[in-house]
Formats: structure tokens, sequence, C-alpha cells
């Protein structure tokens, strides 16, 4: 399954897609033979043909949709609830929803495919480095112990890989997640030996005794403690909450000839989020969002734990330009230097020009 995604979930990538190729980027770590893979389609993922379904609205089907590039991380596949119970059409507004792998949505985004695609505030700062510019208008989430430090058996804590190889991808969020953890403990990027790893090979890397710890995100990192007996996370995004914000990000020439039409769709996001916020709803939501990711309830669960859903109350908080990971603009100040020290891209970037609240402003003035 950005959780079960590709992404989510990385926090500063474009992964080989873009411009640029993060995998050489950071330290002199030793780095792990990677696999050739494929080109990334721009192309929507292939699905099912739906059932017949009643026609939109006139107000909303008279118009050219908007459309929305999503992808497997809980807080852009809780989309679906508004899609299954048709709140855009009363809304009155149209909009198309694209399923996507991660990489692909923003590269759909990139080559003008989408309007709008769901990516981390860290990938919003490289595609607009690297490719083009979006505009953050609503934070759905912040990732709440999804994406894991992962030690093997013996292994306790975050101090304990001091001297120890660490398996991570350089340059993405799992490198960000791991300097932070290092960090809290009084810790350096030097007091380990990083081997550059595709977050995709993390749990046969830790497996195969090469590493003594990886870092991935979900499903990576919970394949990894499965595939190890004895492996625990001895650090986790719970253990930094804001380090990895989740939003909805816009083309900016559309966001401004189309304000009236996104700041319903923002209404709409936050009907989601009183949905999954009522317990009544456990049930049914969880059945919504794992049918569109064809696993089980139970089994989409623990990722949905991982993930903390904002309020509307939560996310002004979130919304307020201040420094440290409890603001947006905080956070994204962290990962620009960490892309700017790591040689993601060259130069820091203006944060401001990212985001516009004005449209979640406005609902909490109603």
């Amino acid at each position: 399954m950005k959780l079960i995604f590709t992404k989510k979930a990385a926090l500063v990538g474009l992964a080989m897609t873009l411009v640029i190729s993060l995998s050489g980027c950071g330290g002199d770590g030793e780095v792990a033979p990677e696999p050739t893979a494929p080109p990334v389609s721009t192309e929507p993922t292939p699905e099912p043909a739906p059932a017949s379904e009643p026609a939109p609205t006139a107000a909303a089907s008279s118009e050219k949709p908007l459309t929305i590039a999503y992808s497997d991380w809980p807080g852009w596949v809780a989309w679906e609830i508004a899609i299954k119970k048709k709140w855009f059409e009363e809304e009155g507004v149209n909009v198309e929803f694209l399923w996507f792998d991660y990489v692909a949505s923003m590269d759909a985004y990139v080559a003008g495919k989408v309007d709008a695609v769901c990516m981390t505030n860290g990938d919003a700062l490289v595609t607009g480095a690297t490719g083009k510019p979006s505009v953050g208008i609503l934070v759905n989430d912040y990732s709440n112990g999804n994406d894991m430090v992962i030690a093997a058996p013996g292994i306790d804590s975050i101090e304990g890989l001091k001297g120890k190889k660490v398996g991570v991808e350089e340059g993405f969020v799992g490198h960000l997640l791991l300097l932070t953890g290092l960090q809290s403990k009084g810790l350096t990027a030097g007091d380990v030996e990083i081997v550059n790893t595709p977050t995709s090979e993390t749990p046969q890397v830790l497996k195969s005794g090469a590493v003594s710890a990886i870092c991935a995100w979900q499903p990576n990192s919970g394949q990894a403690l499965k595939a190890v007996d004895g492996s625990s996370a001895v650090f986790t995004s719970a253990d930094a909450p804001g380090i990895i914000y989740d939003l909805l990000y816009v083309d900016g020439a559309n966001l401004t000839e189309n304000r009236e039409k996104w700041a319903k769709v923002v209404k709409v996001w936050y009907r989601v989020v009183d949905f999954l916020k009522n317990e009544d709803n456990v049930d049914e939501a969880l059945g919504i969002l794992a049918e569109r990711v064809s696993v089980k309830p139970e089994e989409y669960e623990p990722f949905l734990e991982g993930t903390y859903i904002l309020s509307l109350e939560e996310a002004m908080k979130v919304w307020e330009k201040t420094d440290g990971l409890g603001s947006v603009y905080g956070s994204s100040k962290v990962v620009d230097k960490f892309n700017v020290d790591y040689q993601v891209y060259e130069k820091p970037l203006a944060i401001d020009g990212y985001f516009d609240p004005s449209l979640t402003e406005a609902l909490i003035k109603k």
C-alpha cells in the first residue's frame, strides 16, 4: 500500500524521475546496489471500470473538472469518503480524482497533466525547485508513526546505532528522520555509517544483516518489522510530530482562476475530517479506505493510526507562521535546509510562496 505508497512518502524527493537524482546526494556513505527500474509513468494507475452511478449534478457536470492526483497515504485516501458519498456533487463543484503511484502523481503535476496533487511539504519544495511550483491550500495530516528507524535485534534505542551501519535512501524522508533522531540524543550523521539503500529494498537489506538498522515508511517499515524477528522501531515520526506534513497543492494560476471552486474543495475536506473524527463512523471509514487500496479493514487500521488527521481548529494552529515543527512553515524551513545541505537543490527557497491558508481561514470565520 506516501503509506501504503511509494511516498509519502518521500518527503524530499521526486526520486529518479526529476531533473536531479537524489540517490547520489548527501554523505560519503557506501552505496547499496540498486535494481534497474522501468521509467515512472505519469499516467493514472489503471483501475477496474466502476459500477454505473448517477450522473453528477448539473452545476458540477456543466464545467471542466478540477483534476487532483492522489495516492496511497491515509490522509489522501480519505478523499475517497467524499467521492463515495458524492459530497462534491452536493457542493456543486466538479472534481476528478486520478489515482497514481506517489512519485508518478508528482510527475503528472509537473507535466501539467493535473491541476493539483497531494504531496508532503518537503516534496512540494523539490517539485518547485526542480520542476513546477505549487501552492498548498489545505493541510490534511502529519505522519504520526508510519515513518520509522528500525533496528536489528539487540539494539533498542537510537543511541545504540552509534558506530553502526544504517540503510537509508539519502535525500529522502527516512534520511531526515534518522538525522532528527540522532540529533535528539546528541548524535550526528558522523556517528553512524550511512549505506545508501532504496527504500523499497530496506526490509531485505535489514534481513540480510548487511546493516544494523534501516529507515523506511509504510508499508516498507512494517515489512521490515515482520521480516526480522526481534527488530524494533527505535525512532518514528511520532517522536517528531510535524516533521512530515501532507497537503493538497494546487497550480498557482489555476488557484487564481478557480478560487471559489477550490474553496468548495476545502469545505468538502473538512466534512471528511468530521466524518473520520466521529467514532460511530470508524468501521465505515476503514472499509472505504481499505477498499480503495485492496486490503482488509483490519490491515489498514494501523496505517490510519500512524497518520494524524488535523481538525479545522488544529489546522489553523499549524498554519501559524512560527519556527519549529508545530507549524507547516517552520517544518518546511527545516526540510528546506536539509534539501540544500544534502544538495537536493542548490539554494534556499521562499517558503511563504508555497502556502495559502486563506481558504481554510475563511471556513473558521463562518
